[in-house]
């Protein structure tokens, strides 16, 4: 099975073309939030190295959030305009989930940390055995302090990854952790593609109009919305 892999929910970006469990390439790109101009070229450019069309993709794959509200809105958008064009099934991946996933070959605990602004981040708790993923918790957005608090409570070393981990490791106060490889932090397609083959397999695609996105909060033109309201009142 031929998967494409999209995350585009942080500043990098990541386009990756699978068979099965085998990465064949994979395309990153960290030059800021410019996805709109970047996503769908770098994804032809995938395609083009090995000859391929979107209708050759027997899977679409997409990080649906959370992360920035721009950056899962046109990853997820480009998933469904693929999908819907070559009539292929879809799956959202949970983007904290995906950036466990590039730690799954070492063993304990696994904390994805995004940047939620607003003194938060998002985040979860994963348990690796080494070659797998367990979820312990699911995402929320929390503040560093609470989360502090959270893991502390297991007595063990964690892996933090994500774009999240330098205001997280700096501000512990409780919880100790083990550095990991500068890769290892940033989003992958590959790991969006890994999740989702395995959703494929346990019979958990959609179609593109089924394809939903997933921000755990509020968007900021949402709460200022709200804002008013409460104030016109």
């Amino acid at each position: 099975m031929k998967i494409l892999g999209i995350d585009s929910s942080a500043v990098v970006a990541s386009v990756a073309l699978c068979e099965d469990e085998r990465l064949l390439a994979e395309y990153t790109l960290n030059n800021g939030n410019t996805h709109s101009e970047t996503l769908l070229p770098m994804v032809e450019a995938v395609l083009k190295d090995f000859k391929l069309t979107a209708r050759d993709i027997d899977l679409f794959a997409v990080s649906n959030g959370p992360g920035s509200f721009t950056g899962v809105r046109i990853g997820v958008a480009t998933a469904k305009g693929l999908a819907f064009a070559s009539k292929k099934p879809c799956v959202g991946v949970s983007t904290l989930h995906a950036l466990a996933f590039n730690l799954v070959g070492v063993k304990g605990l696994i904390c994805p940390v995004m940047n939620a602004r607003r003194s938060q981040v998002y985040t979860a708790l994963f348990r690796s055995d080494g070659q797998s993923l367990t979820r312990i918790t699911e995402d929320a957005a929390i503040s560093i302090s609470e989360l502090d608090d959270m893991i502390s409570a297991y007595g063990e070393d964690i892996y933090f990854c994500g774009d999240g981990y330098d205001i997280t490791v700096s501000a512990l106060k409780k919880t100790s952790f083990i550095p990991v490889a500068e890769r290892q932090l940033h989003q992958s397609g590959f790991s969006v593609s890994q999740i989702a083959f395995a959703e494929y397999k346990a019979g958990n695609a959609t179609s593109d109009t089924e394809l939903l996105v997933t921000y755990l909060r509020p968007s900021q033109a949402e709460r200022e919305l709200l804002e008013r309201k409460k104030e016109e009142k």
